[in-house]
């Protein structure tokens, strides 16, 4: 397992700038390394990740792997501007904003993205049809996460 030396003054600042803004989360990455610390109520924790060790080949049946990756290099893909948290409909139990092999046209409100208690409208950047919705309601998603497809 590989690792790598922890500046644990540098996490003593992450966790005061956590405390300063009133996050409650914040995440830091370098290279391969990445540092993310979460805070639950009072207390604060580390979460280290280092670098990932050379694996052993993977068998054959890991094939499908490649599709997996493939929405992010459709032209299509409509991405997370933002990180937060993706409704699928205005408000609970309303229908949802769009579905798959709905026609959008462009500037169309596809979903909502929840950050920092503000709602924010994600449009549709062009027009096309909804191939693939690629997030579940309520899910949270990183910057730049595919949310799905328009062809």
């Amino acid at each position: 397992m590989a690792t790598f030396d922890i500046d644990s003054e540098f996490i003593r600042k992450m966790a005061g700038l956590l405390e300063e803004t009133g996050l409650t989360e914040i995440e830091y990455a370098e290279g391969e390394r990445r540092i993310r610390l979460t805070r639950g109520g009072m207390q604060a924790q580390a979460v280290f990740a280092a670098p990932p060790a050379m694996a052993a080949p993977a068998p054959a049946a890991a094939a499908p792997a490649p599709v997996a990756a493939a929405p992010a290099q459709h032209p299509g893909a409509l991405k997370s501007p933002m990180v937060g948290t993706a409704y699928m409909a205005p408000e609970p139990g309303a229908q949802p904003f769009v579905k798959v092999g709905d026609a959008v046209k462009a500037g169309q409100t596809v979903l909502i993205i929840e950050a920092m208690k503000v709602m924010n409208p994600i449009k549709a950047p062009k027009g096309g049809t909804i191939t693939q919705i690629l997030v579940s309601d309520a899910q949270p998603v990183e910057f730049g996460e595919v949310l799905l497809i328009i062809e």
